[in-house]
Formats: structure tokens, C-alpha cells, sequence
């Protein structure tokens, strides 16, 4: 088996549904397997799976044991040559795996012996702006001084943090990939042993990068193909995140770095303006919509959604300037390549994206990176 997904889930049934239907289009063509961990939701997630993919191959843990563990459960039960560590909140294009597979054997075939360690991808928000910790450098804590206080938006001689000797449309070599999208080798993956279970979360992935480097691999970010990671539906920014933030950077440091009392300060510094700044952030987001325009090449599936949304006005996209558009597309009518697409190209602030997902008759997607994503379920 050339590929195994292994897909984390807590309490976000309807991304899921939507992520493991992007995953299985991605998926026709390769010799594969989608692995879901389920760490203990109280959403109906298994119930959704076991009904809507039951081939799909799901565990269910007891308790939430953590990102690390969870994913360590899943990696032990795959079979594929490679992985890939994907977040529920996410949607893959339709030639996702197959383009990253095919750089990882072009580059075999150029590099003897090759040395790849990790492969990202270009990660977009549900906005179709760039996420640009899909490549960052490991946070040494002149890197992190640097992030905290601004510096890398002055010049990129401090841009380290995230990477920016590479724009988002070059790949290339970075230090640190994120755990929302990580494809590597399963036998890598075992032979420095996984995620590390004591980080319950958040620096799992700086640490799993980083340990990749430590064993003399390069990590590579991959800017051909783009997905999707609604990003803030997975994590509610409140105390207990932030303690469990301030508890994963420290553990990184003390494991990887001898102890910086300079690197203690700043961390202070930092989780206190974190703080602040993403409890602002996080403050519900309200947007008026002025009129929706729907994308479906299905007559019947459009009248139903034109009847089952509250429309002011149903017109071209292209006559539409100025007001303030919610974009949806039928996920039946358009490939999820299509809308990812789309939303690169037309990427605006006054354009919102959803996707309807008939299977479940519903509407879903993200108005900013720290929103918890929006889920509409329609009558019939």
C-alpha cells in the first residue's frame, strides 16, 4: 500500500464529513487507506462515519488522549509506505496526494538515497488567504523574539519564524512544517518514534519537525498543490489553550535547548501579549452578507438552495463589486480543486466561501483564520 491517511477527530463531525469526502476523491487513483481516530467526541462523529464511510477504517478511543497519541494509535494500525497526518478541518484537492507522491519519487529517482524527511503543502484559510506557518524555522528564542514583537514584518532578515527565504508560491527547503498536513515515511515516522506523548499538544509538530532534522533529513515545503485548514474550528482560544500553549513551548525548549532564562522572559512576554491579542481575535466575528451567489450545475440542486438560503438578490458573480458576497458552491456540481481554486484567485474581503455538502444537507466553511467556522444546516 502506497499511502495511509490517519485523520485525528474531536467534536467536529461536520468537517470530518467534509474532509474524509475530499480525501476519498484525492484518494481514487492510489493505492490507500483512511485511517479516522476518534478521541472520545460527544458530536456524533463515529455515528457519522460508521453510517456515511463505512469501509473506512475507524477507532475509537475511550478518553481525549491528545494529538500526539491519538496519532501515534493511528500510525500503529497503518499499513502504507508513506503517511499522512491530516487535520479534520481541512479539504485536500483532487491531486493532492498524487502530486506530492510524485515529487517525493522525482526527487528519489534526482537524489540518490534521498533525504527527505517531511512534505507540506500550501495551506489557505477558509477566506482563501495564506497560512503562512505552513513553513516556519524552529523557534530558538532569538526567532521567537522575533515573532513575538513584530520584527519579521519590518525586514525578512528577521523572518525566520515563518520561513520567508521562501514566498508561498516556492518550495523549497524549511525547518518546521505543520501538523494540519504532513506526509513522510512511515518507517521515519516509527524510527524516531512518532509524536512525542508528552506534549499533550500544539508544539507536536515543531518537535516531530524538528527531531526529522536531528536525523540528518530536510523538510520541504511544497507550494503545487493547496488545502484547505479552516484552522480555528479544532481549538477554542481560552485559558485552558493558552496554559496548554505555555506548557508545549516550554517542553520544547527543555528538551531540545539547554535552559535560557533570556528564552523564559520572553515566553512570559509572549503568552501575555498571545493572550491578549487572541482573545480580541477570538471575540464572535460578525459579518452581514448583502446577497449569495450559488455555484451548481445541478437545476434541481439549485432551486433547492436558492429556496433554503435567505436571498436578497440571485445575479452574476462578475456584476458584484462592492457589496458583500457569501460564495457557495455545490460540492456535487464543482471539485473541491475547482472551489480551492477559486478561492485562491478571488480572494477579497468583502467574499465569504461556504461548500454544501448534500450528503448531510448543509453549509460550511470560515470567515477568518480564528474562526470557529460556521455550519448551516438546511430543511428540505
Amino acid at each position: 500500500m502506497q499511502l495511509s491517511v490517519i485523520i485525528l477527530n474531536y467534536n467536529v463531525r461536520y468537517f470530518l464529513e467534509q474532509c474524509v469526502l475530499s480525501v476519498q476523491k484525492a484518494l481514487s487513483t492510489i493505492d490507500a487507506e483512511i485511517i479516522v481516530i476518534d478521541n472520545n467526541s460527544s458530536d456524533e462523529s463515529c455515528a457519522m462515519i460508521k453510517e456515511l464511510f463505512p469501509n473506512i477504517k475507524l477507532i475509537e478511543n475511550e478518553e481525549n488522549l491528545g494529538f500526539p497519541k491519538g496519532n501515534n494509535i493511528g500510525v500503529a494500525q497503518a499499513k502504507g509506505e508513506y503517511i499522512c497526518i491530516l487535520n479534520p478541518d481541512t479539504v485536500v484537492a483532487e491531486d493532492t496526494f498524487e502530486k506530492i507522491l510524485n515529487f517525493v519519487t522525482l526527487s528519489a529517482v534526482e537524489v540518490p538515497n534521498s533525504e527527505i524527511g517531511i512534505i507540506g503543502c500550501k495551506l489557505i484559510d477558509g477566506t482563501g488567504n495564506f497560512l503562512p506557518e505552513s513553513k516556519r524555522g524552529v523557534p530558538t528564542p532569538w526567532v521567537a523574539f522575533t515573532k513575538i514583537f513584530g520584527l519579521y514584518k519590518i525586514s525578512n532578515v528577521f523572518g525566520k519564524y515563518y520561513a520567508q527565504h521562501l514566498t508561498e508560491n516556492q518550495s523549497g527547503k524549511v525547518d518546521i512544517l505543520v501538523g494540519a498536513f504532513m506526509v513522510m515515511k512511515r518507517e521515519l515516522y516509527n524510527e524516531i518514534g512518532g509524536f512525542d506523548e508528552n506534549c499533550f499538544m500544539y508544539a507536536d509538530d515543531i518537535d516531530l519537525s524538528y527531531m526529522v532534522l536531528k536525523k540528518g533529513k530536510s523538510n520541504y515545503y511544497f507550494h503545487e498543490t493547496t488545502v484547505i485548514h479552516y484552522k480555528g474550528e479544532s481549538t477554542v482560544r481560552d485559558e485552558k489553550y493558552m496554559k496548554r500553549f505555555q506548557e508545549a513551548m516550554n517542553f520544547f525548549y527543555k528538551k531540545h535547548f539547554k535552559k535560557s532564562y533570556f528564552f523564559d522572559f520572553i515566553m512570559k512576554i509572549g503568552v501575555f501579549i498571545f493572550s491578549f491579542v487572541k482573545k480580541n481575535q477570538s471575540k464572535e466575528i460578525k459579518r452581514t452578507i448583502d446577497e449569495y451567489i450559488i455555484f451548481s450545475k445541478d437545476s434541481l440542486q439549485l432551486d433547492f438552495l436558492k429556496k433554503s438560503i435567505i436571498l436578497n438578490d440571485f445575479s452574476e458573480f462578475k456584476n458584484k463589486i462592492n457589496l458583500n458576497l457569501e460564495i457557495v458552491f455545490d460540492t456535487n456540481s464543482y471539485s473541491f480543486k475547482d472551489i480551492i481554486n477559486f478561492m485562491n484567485i478571488n480572494k477579497s474581503s468583502n467574499l465569504s466561501f461556504k461548500n454544501y455538502i448534500s450528503n448531510s444537507n448543509y453549509l460550511i466553511g470560515s470567515n477568518n483564520s480564528i474562526d470557529r467556522g460556521e455550519i448551516t444546516q438546511l430543511k428540505n
